[in-house]
């Protein structure tokens, strides 16, 4: 963050528990991305489940600047194909089976456009390893969503997150925050994030025609959205890239 500009307050929902679901504007976000129905059934019921995960930045006025929503699990002999989703669900699972949690595993950090781009999302991931740590849990994950991989639909994402700058930093920069923070890239995803919709309605979120059988290039997808007008549905299958903080 600028050195002129004063630090934020990073907190975890568990100490300030009125400031769950504040308004935070982080610009843009492409419709279709809103409809994913796992993220409907369980994602703000971190804010009650996991509140020691949660985190919310505010500035000295009070306003709530950037936030960030983790769950707590207990670890699986190997990363789950289904990325944010299966991690989801079986946070969720293990919550309501009361089976003991050691890993935490971050679903999403935000941040309000006037804060971005100033180190703030570095910031929140640091508090969220240490809120983790804090809990006792040895591993953060997360299932990352590439900044820029929407740039290059066409790119598989094992080739893309392989890329890496002359310093050996992966290319992608949010990516590259990660493994700054000590993060190790470990896998794929490679159905993280699953949109499954009519025609008409990709038609409504996109406003794309959506009339032609095969891959559709859609703004802000990482990979094409598959159409399928004999059975007047298409399918957006999102992979994401698997990252293990060892805390």
């Amino acid at each position: 963050m600028p050195a002129d500009r004063p630090p934020l307050e990073i907190s975890t929902l568990a100490d300030r528990p009125h400031l769950a679901g504040a308004e935070l504007d982080a610009g843009d976000w492409p419709e279709f991305m809103r409809h994913n129905r796992v993220s409907e059934a369980y994602f703000w019921r971190t804010l009650d489940t996991f509140p020691t995960t949660c985190l919310v930045a505010t500035a000295p006025d009070g306003t709530v600047v950037a936030d960030a929503h983790a769950v707590q699990l207990a670890a699986r002999p190997a990363l789950p194909t289904g990325g944010w989703e299966q991690t989801a669900v079986w946070a969720f699972a293990d919550a309501e089976r009361g089976v003991r949690a050691d890993t935490t595993c971050a679903l999403d950090i935000s941040v309000a456009q006037p804060y971005q781009r100033q180190g703030v999302a570095a910031a929140m991931l640091a508090a969220l390893r240490q809120a983790a740590a804090d809990l006792g849990h040895r591993t953060l994950l997360a299932p990352v969503r590439p900044s820029r991989k929407s740039a290059e639909p066409h790119t598989s994402m094992r080739a893309y997150a392989a890329r890496t700058r002359a310093d050996g930093l992966p290319a992608d920069p949010w990516l590259r925050t990660h493994v700054r923070m000590g993060g190790e890239i470990v896998g794929i995803a490679p159905a993280s994030w699953l949109i499954a919709g009519s025609l008409d309605e990709w038609r409504r979120w996109t406003s794309l025609p959506f009339d032609t059988a095969g891959p559709i290039d859609v703004p802000g997808a990482l990979v094409p959205v598959h159409c399928d007008p004999a059975a007047g549905t298409a399918t957006y299958t999102e992979p994401n890239v698997w990252v293990r903080h060892r805390l």
